[in-house]
């Protein structure tokens, strides 16, 4: 796992969940490239990214949203 100190300066588009609340407390999602998936506090827009492969993250959506986890 590898991180960038300002998830701003990432050539990415970032969304988040569509049941995230108007204060955004939640995490934004970037594809970095085909095999990485940049996460970033969605209150701190130029703060630091995570950068994740993209297998375990896909995983990770898959298993809340069927709440396994």
């Amino acid at each position: 796992m590898s991180h960038v100190e300002d998830a701003a300066t990432l050539p990415v588009t970032w969304w988040k969940s569509s049941a995230s609340t108007a204060q955004s407390d939640c995490v934004e999602f970037g594809i970095v490239d085909p095999g990485m998936v940049a996460v970033r506090d969605s209150k701190s827009p130029h703060g630091p990214a995570l950068l994740l492969p993209r297998g375990p993250v896909t995983e990770l959506i898959t298993a809340l949203k069927e709440g396994v986890l």
